[in-house]
């Protein structure tokens, strides 16, 4: 079988994403493109930046580019958790329904204005009103100046996510009078570590930068010359690495025996999820999906380390479970839940009462491909007849939510509640239609976990990950990594969340 490249699975996720990927065409860079001296950083990035303007921007792709040019409000630590930026702290009001946040004195956008509470506001308000950067605020009631360095966001209800996704790159701080000119898509004004430089740069192919000295955060910025490269084709990308004009790629597995002979630092950690998607957990598209058995079946039936090996050259973990390995919630003893097991599987789908399979249509797409013989070998020895409906990928996006099922490859969040929200509770592309609620078992423990704190929550969301494991609410067949080389002395801080870290996590080291 055909393996999964690490690059085809961004780019796959990319599209999952509605990302507008302008660089299919991008070219390698030529060998006097690049930054030198001792501070000198070159990124090779897997694609274009979507947009600079940060309310239509992808948060897990565009990460070195917006924060060269803007600071966010709120950032994240290693482990996804929310940490002062722009705002040097905040207060969650003890009834949940605001936050009250310090604004920095010290920042200045590019345009020579200050960075002050009315600046964080019109941001805020923008932000909130954009196409993709609005799926932070969606509990939002109003931003609220209190005085020069302090603004309150208030709420319409408890939300245990906002902070995470500002952090994750929806917080993102833009001149006011760039945001009124509408000007940000083309000509980036923040007040981030870097200037981008215009006469230089290069749209699609690529964006120099100029190190802000007297940044307030300049020492964790440790390059004082900065160059991004959008490469998508990951042997040019590779081979720009070895040539010397790139210090740091988002990285192919099947290079790793190479990039160790280099003597390259590598970086690797879980980024997404690839298996069977279920929307229909009813059976009200799919009568037999409605059955717990039937469910069940389908997870004993796939060889998850299998297809990780043979699809995915084994560069991740062989897991049925959504919320991140090596992270809190997601509990090793699980993934033996399932352990590939053919005879129990029809017997699973007899004893639900379909002792000869049963008939179900799926959508394929020729990035699906790579998938599609471990998912036909598996569901034919179980006796699932499947009729594959052809289309081309943003044809797939729109259309497979309204199959019972389909094969998909889906980003992950290092916040467990957010994972809760983004993968059951919340109206996704892919999940177009949530049905937990109809679930005796899922839907107590999803409020469980809205209305537990701290321990309690974490604990309410053990448990709820081990429900849906055993509803079978996926077939999930393993997580991806996502790989990161960089030359000697710098070092990549993998981020769950993040398909390419933002700027803070790639160092000297």
């Amino acid at each position: 079988m055909k393996r999964m490249p690490l690059a085809l699975a961004a780019a796959l996720a990319a599209s999952l994403a509605l990302t507008s990927c302008s660089g299919g065409g991008t070219p390698s860079p030529s060998g006097d493109t690049g930054v030198t001296g001792p501070d000198a950083l070159n990124i090779g990035n897997f694609l274009d930046v979507t947009s600079w303007d940060p309310s239509l921007a992808d948060i897990g792709f565009d990460g070195p580019y917006l924060s060269a040019v803007y600071d966010a409000l709120v950032a994240l630590d290693a482990d996804g958790e929310p940490i002062p930026s722009l705002a040097t702290g905040w207060t969650v009001a003890d009834d949940d329904l605001s936050i009250e946040m310090d604004i920095r004195t010290d920042a200045v956008f590019s345009d020579g204005t200050p960075v002050d509470a009315d600046a964080v506001v019109t941001s805020l308000e923008y932000l909130k009103a954009g196409a993709r950067s609005g799926e932070a605020y969606v509990n939002v009631s109003s931003f609220e100046k209190l005085d020069d360095d302090t603004i309150t966001i208030n709420l319409t209800q408890r939300d245990d996510t906002i902070l995470y996704f500002m952090g994750l790159g929806r917080s993102y701080v833009a001149s006011p009078a760039a945001i009124e000119a509408g000007t940000l898509g083309a000509e980036p004004i923040g007040s981030g570590p870097y200037i981008l430089d215009t006469a230089t740069s290069v749209a699609g192919a690529e964006y120099h930068f100029t190190k802000v000295d007297d940044h307030w955060d300049a020492g964790a910025y440790e390059f004082s010359q900065l160059a991004i490269f959008p490469i998508m084709d990951a042997t040019a990308r590779h081979n720009a690495m070895l040539s010397g004009q790139i210090d740091v790629q988002y990285g192919d597995v099947a290079n790793l025996a190479q990039a160790e002979e280099q003597g390259w630092n590598v970086a690797e950690r879980v980024s997404g999820w690839a298996g069977l998607v279920i929307t229909d957990h009813t059976g009200a598209k799919s009568e037999p999906l409605g059955n717990l058995e039937v469910r069940q079946a389908l997870n004993y039936a796939f060889d998850g380390a299998g297809i990780l090996a043979a699809v995915g050259s084994g560069a991740g973990v062989a897991t049925n479970q959504v919320f991140p390995d090596g992270g809190g919630i997601n509990d090793p003893a699980l993934n033996d839940r399932y352990a590939v097991n053919m005879d129990k599987a029809k017997q699973l789908l007899a004893d639900a009462g379909y002792p000869d399979g049963f008939s179900i249509s799926m959508p394929m797409s020729p990035v699906f491909e790579v998938w599609k013989p471990s998912a036909e070998q598996a569901l034919n020895e179980l006796g699932v007849t499947v009729t594959w409906d052809n289309m081309q990928m943003p044809d797939y996006q729109l259309n497979a939510p309204n199959y019972p099922m389909f094969i998909s490859f889906l980003a992950m969040d290092g916040n467990e509640v957010a994972t809760v929200a983004r993968q059951v509770t919340s109206v996704q592309w892919f999940n177009p239609a949530p049905d937990y609620a109809q679930n005796d078992v899922i839907a107590p423990l999803v409020e469980k976990v809205r209305t537990e704190r701290g321990d309690a929550q974490t604990a309410a969301v053990k448990e709820l990950n081990e429900a849906l494991v055993d509803q079978a609410w996926w077939s999930v067949w393993y997580q991806a990594n996502n790989i990161y080389y960089s030359t000697a002395g710098i070092q990549v801080q993998p981020v769950v969340g993040m398909m390419f870290p933002t700027l803070r996590y790639i160092t000297r080291g």
